[in-house]
């Protein structure tokens, strides 16, 4: 295996090993902070102090990440906030 093969395996394990992808939560004028909060707790079983957290952050800056994995991971945790009536995607 050539130095320039070697760069690529690494390029490409990295790739592998950053295969995860995240759930954003976007602010939104609809939802109370305790929806927001008790949904994040349901859907993302998050404590309830990380998920006032995020739901501040969503409030001041507009989005945030609440969740990463494995995209098919994420996907039934993204249903269930869109569900909730949240705006939420996958990236």
């Amino acid at each position: 295996m050539n130095a320039q093969e070697k760069v690529l395996e690494k390029v490409l394990e990295k790739s592998i090993d950053q295969n995860n992808n995240e759930i954003i939560l976007y602010n939104d004028d609809v939802n109370t902070f305790d929806h927001v909060i008790e949904t994040l707790i349901y859907s993302c079983e998050h404590s309830p102090v990380q998920a006032e957290q995020c739901a501040l952050l969503v409030h001041y800056k507009g989005k945030c990440t609440v969740k990463t994995g494995a995209y098919d991971e994420l996907v039934p945790r993204c249903s269930k906030l869109l569900q909730a009536g949240l705006s939420a995607e996958i990236q």
